[in-house]
């Protein structure tokens, strides 16, 4: 089967250039989907330098004028996306992209719609913030809640899909609020869903880190938004 890596980018100057590099020699079918999301640090000229120099031959490239956010760039690149699986890779080396196999694995045996890897199931992490863990395990139960499902890691940026199902599904939200909104409609949708253990190489704010204690709050909101909705 194919893979569409999209790859939401976002002022990942520094990390751009690797996580391309690994993911161009998973030895598999692909095609890399980067979605640069008017960023400011010059990620953007790195990128149209990538390009110019032909590094990755399996990487295509898209420019967004205006910073609109994670769900507007993943918007994008699902428009692009021709493989059977689309798998979400963020820029920053927290997900490892030499555990594609783990993640799509329960797809390629065929039974299942998505499969999100889970930073709580068994898999090596970095020791980070307690608060942000905690954070992570009360959204979860929120929507697990509303879904009722039972996922560990709801919020967890390393997800895959078969290509049908993610493009029947249309993202409205723009920034964070991805996570908990395709966590509710692929629920409505009674997709089957997997867990995968994975491991998180998590970074600092001195390192990049973007998601805030106010992405929080606002997941709160959309995790209600999106399960109370009717169904249409």
């Amino acid at each position: 089967m194919k893979l569409s890596v999209i790859v939401p980018v976002y002022n990942e100057k520094a990390t751009i250039h690797e996580i391309l590099t690994r993911i161009e020699h998973t030895p598999y079918d692909k095609e890399i989907i980067v979605v640069d999301d008017a960023s400011t640090d010059g990620t953007r000229q790195v990128l149209e330098q990538i390009n110019a120099d032909r590094c990755f031959p399996s990487a295509r490239f898209s420019y967004h004028r205006v910073n609109q956010g994670k769900g507007a760039a993943l918007r994008t690149g699902i428009r692009e996306a021709a493989g059977d699986i689309v798998l979400i890779q963020d820029a920053d080396l927290e997900y490892d992209p030499s555990e594609y196999g783990v993640l799509i694995q329960p797809i390629l045996a065929g039974v299942a719609d998505a499969v999100y890897g889970s930073r709580f199931l068994s898999g090596p992490h970095r020791v980070l913030f307690f608060r942000h863990f905690v954070g992570n395990r009360l959204l979860t139960l929120m929507s697990n809640f509303f879904t009722d499902l039972n996922l560990t890691d709801m919020e967890t940026g390393f997800k895959a899909f078969r290509r049908e199902v993610f493009s029947s599904i249309t993202i409205e939200e723009n920034r964070f609020g991805f996570e908990p909104e395709i966590t509710a409609k692929i629920a409505k949708l009674r997709c089957r869903l997997y867990e995968v253990p994975i491991s998180y190489f998590g970074r600092d704010y001195s390192q990049g880190k973007k998601i805030t204690w106010k992405d929080g709050i606002a997941a709160l909101y959309f995790i209600m938004k999106y399960n109370l909705r009717r169904r249409t």
